[in-house]
């Protein structure tokens, strides 16, 4: 695996890694707020055709915007990110799909979780994204069309677009 801008600090653990994000990082192209952004952190590898990626994320989110999940990515015009994000002091489960232009959908967590598993799965050009708050019992978050291209960078993504950082734990990260 590989960075794609690497956090100011990240280590490996047993079954996982930790990162520290960076400060203003995120990635977004132009929706709303008409900016560019695409300084956020993300640990990947590339992958052919159709695979399932899954991991469960612990998050220290305590600035607006502070998040962590998975990123699919072709290059920086056509990506989707998906995962916590945390909005006015509530974790939603979040995912942005772009291709030249970022979405956003969310579902607020009513009681803030200790951890969200995440499970992405591509199937030629679609994917979709299931999220846990147990590990077992998952719900569809998003049916996307993504992109045709055989090969993605998939992988772990942090980002704080307003914050000066915060601490993540990957753990149980897997792509079959």
């Amino acid at each position: 695996m590989q960075w794609y801008n690497k956090p100011p600090a990240w280590q490996e653990q047993a079954d996982g890694i930790r990162v520290t994000t960076g400060a203003k990082t995120d990635f977004w192209r132009k929706t709303h707020y008409g900016f560019i952004r695409d300084n956020g952190h993300f640990y990947y590898q590339t992958v052919t055709g159709d695979f399932t990626a899954e991991v469960k994320i612990t998050g220290q989110y305590q600035v607006l915007y502070d998040q962590a999940g998975l990123m699919v990515r072709e290059n920086e015009l056509t990506w989707l990110k998906c995962g916590i994000e945390y909005v006015e002091d509530v974790q939603n489960v979040s995912a942005v799909v772009t291709r030249e232009f970022s979405d956003w959908s969310v579902v607020p967590l009513s009681q803030p979780p200790t951890s969200l598993w995440l499970r992405v799965q591509r199937r030629a050009e679609a994917i979709e994204v299931h999220y846990s708050l147990d590990g077992h019992q998952h719900q569809l978050l998003r049916l996307a069309y993504l992109t045709s291209a055989a090969a993605l960078q998939v992988g772990l993504m942090a980002a704080s677009p307003q914050g000066e950082g915060c601490q993540i734990t990957f753990e149980g990260f897997k792509i079959t």
